[in-house]
């Protein structure tokens, strides 16, 4: 059955939804991010996606607090992304509860960085985030452009071992015009061994039913829960 993971992304110590790259539109919602984590659990979620977003701007961690009060206050697994560069970095997220690192920019930047980290901590620890416009890969909170073909990307990776790949079509996120299904399907087709995270895009529960008979491992949601598109009662199927 496809999991679930509910997006929780922080600026300024807020939860928010910030426009692909466009941090001057950032839209704050009300919840604090350990209220939010919460309601999360109380409705069967076993999982979140935390992003840091000052992190990633200023590519080092800057919300490890958030991290270990959401992890300290839940029994939620966190997948926890932004401002992760080094060995240090990922050593603290773990102790403060991290399950699992989602790295991007040091993926594109740095190969042979991320393939030890694949090595060191495990192909169960490690997730590669293939975030892309147009078919490029993006980083630095999607400001840049790396100029990277998202397949090239991957494949390098699916070589190495990578078990987990988180995959955003830039262009989507916060839409909520529908996931990239064309992109997940010729993703699964040519890496079949891939756990695939389908993240951006979704819109409601039908969306969520088609990542999951096409054979997607896990999909991302944010915007469409914080703006009411989806209520978490209508997910309690995908939670059995």
């Amino acid at each position: 059955m496809i999991q679930l993971i509910p997006s929780i992304s922080i600026y300024n110590g807020k939860c928010v939804k910030v426009p692909p790259g466009d941090f001057e539109h950032a839209v704050f919602y009300g919840e604090s991010p350990i209220e939010v984590a919460q309601t999360f659990e109380d409705h069967g979620i076993k999982r979140v996606h935390l992003i840091d977003l000052d992190g990633a701007r200023k590519g080092r961690v800057v919300n490890y607090d958030i991290l270990r009060m959401i992890t300290g206050y839940t029994d939620l697994a966190v997948d926890f992304a932004g401002g992760v560069q080094t060995d240090s970095d990922i050593r603290t997220a773990f102790e403060y509860g991290a399950k699992t690192i989602i790295s991007a920019s040091i993926a594109v930047k740095e190969r042979r960085f991320f393939t030890a980290w694949l090595v060191s901590y495990g192909r169960e620890h490690i997730i590669l985030a293939a975030d892309a416009r147009k078919g490029s890969i993006l980083t630095d909170g999607w400001q840049r452009d790396t100029g990277v073909d998202i397949m090239e990307l991957i494949g390098y990776y699916y070589e190495r071992g990578v078990k987990y790949v988180k995959c955003t079509d830039v262009e989507r996120d916060g839409r909520q015009q529908g996931p990239a299904f064309e992109l997940y399907k010729q993703i699964l087709m040519d890496f079949p061994d891939i756990s695939l995270i389908a993240s951006g895009g979704v819109s409601s529960v039908e969306d969520i039913d088609k990542l999951a008979e096409m054979g997607v491992y896990a999909v991302m949601f944010g915007k469409a829960y914080y703006e009411g598109n989806i209520d978490l009662k209508d997910l309690k199927v995908f939670l059995g």
